[in-house]
């Protein structure tokens, strides 16, 4: 059964919030919500979430803005990101500042319950998951563009930067062709699998360069790629 959540909805739509909310209670979960991203800290301080349900569009500070800093403070929380912001460099963005799912408004409430429920088995494998000496030994700095393990330190791309935030955030750290494309900012259809290989040989190398194992970036076949390492993004 999958876990039952501490979920804060932040919404400044009076109506909608409270329509999510109530959908959310029904399902078992332990629903608070917000207005703005400013009433957030009152509200974390009280009962810590497991997931937070963001709309971008916020006044005063805004939902990419306020994901990347739950995302400094709590990188195990879910991040379910709905907003009317359709394109694919709003997605990325989202994707970037921490978010393990992007969905775009109007957004049916059937769909946002399976993408809660994924985050919610996810909250179940680390419930369950032994922790691991040194396993948190991987880190990525951001501004410097540095990856980071036991063996040393290396640069790498912008491009790698977003793999690596897209990977560690995701359900299972895995993500399918198309979304590493869209990161990459291709479209699916002008998708070449080979010069996405080449990519993630140059990343898998940067890691291996660092201490990981050469299984730390594995293929899974007709489907994407699952990073099998925790990273520490800063």
């Amino acid at each position: 059964m999958a876990a039952k959540l501490n979920i804060t909805v932040v919404e400044d739509h009076d109506a909608l919030r409270a329509v999510t909310i109530e959908a959310l209670r029904q399902q078992g979960h332990k629903v608070q919500g917000i207005a703005c991203a400013e009433a957030i800290d009152d509200e974390a301080a009280s009962a810590p979430s497991d997931l937070f349900i963001i709309d971008l569009n916020l006044p005063g500070e805004d939902g990419l803005s306020l994901s990347k800093r739950i995302r400094r403070g709590n990188p195990r929380a879910g991040i379910i990101m709905a907003t009317g912001r359709t394109h694919v460099g709003d997605r990325i963005a989202g994707y970037e500042s921490g978010a393990d799912v992007y969905l775009s408004k109007p957004v049916e409430m059937e769909e946002l319950l399976a993408a809660v429920s994924a985050v919610s088995r996810r909250a179940d494998l680390w419930q369950s998951r032994p922790q691991i000496e040194g396993e948190e030994g991987f880190t990525v700095d951001s501004r410097s563009l540095t990856l980071s393990g036991p063996k040393g330190a290396t640069v790498i791309s912008t491009s790698e930067l977003r793999m690596l935030i897209a990977f560690s955030t995701s359900h299972a750290r895995q993500l399918e062709y198309w979304q590493i494309m869209e990161l990459l900012g291709h479209s699916p259809d002008d998708f070449r699998k080979a010069s996405l290989e080449v990519k993630i040989v140059r990343l898998r190398k940067k890691l291996v360069q660092v201490g990981a194992d050469l299984n730390c970036l594995r293929s899974i076949r007709l489907v994407g790629y699952q990073l099998c390492i925790p990273l520490k993004i800063t």
